[in-house]
């Protein structure tokens, strides 16, 4: 697996991570990696003042996953009660499939159960995506039955479709353990 070290992101990572995630959601067709839906929306996923934002938000992190200090893999996690939200989980284009998103995911949870004290991680996925809603399945998040419109609102794109959809996953934590003693910053 590519990704050696993870770090919470900083605002001086925030155009590397915009480039990452518009690159992984929404890549030109000879760039694009299994995970896009360049097919299903259009425009970019993110801008660098989205970041920006969420890197100031309270209660919410990016994650990163690095490899040989370059940024490989990021992903946002912001908690919400006793929950966390896991979404903008990317991977470079040309580094998919080797691992990195399991890795990373996996990371994202310890943290949010740790850090955020969380007893479930939520995340929102593109409905017309059943690869990646299988690759979830895969990690334990099980469907809820929430389906929603795309979020217009959340300026991450137009749908190319009418009546684009999305669907709530969630996956619940054994127990919300307050310890940092696994979330070392190197593996």
């Amino acid at each position: 697996m590519g990704i050696d070290t993870f770090r919470t992101a900083n605002k001086f990572d925030a155009e590397v991570i915009t480039q990452l995630v518009n690159q992984a959601y929404r890549p030109a067709s000879e760039l694009a990696g299994w995970t896009h839906e360049s097919d299903l929306v259009s425009g970019n996923r993110i801008s660098a003042g989205q970041v920006t934002d969420i890197l100031s938000s309270p209660n919410s992190v990016i994650l990163v996953g690095l490899k040989d200090s370059t940024i490989m893999a990021c992903v946002h996690v912001e908690k919400v009660d006793r929950s966390c939200h896991i979404g903008m989980l990317a991977v470079l284009p040309n580094q998919q499939g080797a691992g990195d998103g399991k890795q990373m995911l996996a990371y994202a949870e310890s943290y949010a159960n740790e850090f955020f004290g969380a007893e479930r991680a939520v995340m929102v996925v593109v409905s017309l995506r059943g690869e990646l809603i299988d690759f979830y399945l895969r990690r334990g998040y099980q469907r809820t039955g929430a389906i929603m419109d795309y979020p217009l609102s959340a300026n991450a794109g137009t749908p190319k479709y009418a009546n684009l959809k999305v669907e709530v996953l969630e996956k619940h934590f054994n127990v919300a353990i307050k310890s940092t003693t696994h979330l070392n910053s190197n593996l």
